[in-house]
C-alpha cells in the first residue's frame, strides 16, 4: 500500500493472512516449531500485528508470551526503550518484572524491514536480563537490510522479498 502511514512509504500489510485459517494456522505453526526448537520461555511481541500472532506462537510453542506496549499502557513499572523508525521516532514498554534473569526469550513481529522495531524488542529483554533466543517474522523485506541491525542473533522469516 503506497503511501501509509505517510507520503513516501510502501506499507507491507499482512493482515489478509489472518482471513484465511489455513494460512493463518501454518503460519503459527511454522513459527512455533522454531519457538520450541530455540526452547523459548517466552515470546514479546510488539503492538499491535505483532500481538495477533505473538499470542498463538506463544500458546503453540508452550510459551509465555509478553506484550510490549507503546507508552503509558502497561499499568506496572515498565521497562522502556526508544527506537528510530523509517518515519520517526517511537517507544515500547514491557512490565519490568516480565522477564527473569536468563529467560530465554523469542522476538517476533509480522514484519522485518530495516529492524528497527525488532532491536528495540531485543534491547528491552536483555535491559530485563533476559537472553534473546531468536527473532521471527512473517515476512522479511531483504532490500531494506534489517537483518545488519540483528546481526547479533540468529533470524528466522518465513518469507522473504528481495525488491520493492
Amino acid at each position: 500500500m503506497p503511501d501509509f502511514p505517510k507520503p513516501g512509504i510502501l506499507f507491507y500489510d499482512v493482515t489478509t493472512l489472518f482471513l484465511e485459517p489455513a494460512a493463518l494456522r501454518e503460519t503459527v505453526d511454522r513459527l512455533a516449531e522454531y519457538a520450541r526448537s530455540l526452547e523459548v520461555d517466552h515470546v514479546v511481541s510488539a503492538e499491535a500485528r505483532g500481538f495477533v500472532l505473538g499470542g498463538a506462537i506463544a500458546a503453540a510453542a508452550g510459551a509465555g508470551f509478553i506484550l510490549a506496549r507503546k507508552p503509558g499502557k502497561l499499568p506496572r513499572e515498565v521497562t522502556s526503550v526508544e527506537y528510530q523508525l523509517e518515519y520517526g521516532v517511537d517507544a515500547l514498554e514491557v512490565h519490568s518484572d516480565a522477564i527473569s534473569d536468563g529467560a530465554r526469550v523469542l522476538v517476533h513481529d509480522d514484519l522485518l524491514a530495516t529492524g528497527g522495531t525488532a532491536r528495540a524488542l531485543c534491547s528491552l529483554v536483555e535491559q530485563a536480563g533476559g537472553i534473546v533466543a531468536g527473532c521471527a517474522f512473517v515476512i522479511e523485506l531483504s532490500f531494506l537490510e534489517g537483518r545488519a541491525a540483528l546481526a547479533d542473533y540468529d533470524v528466522h522469516s518465513l518469507l522473504t522479498y528481495d525488491s520493492e
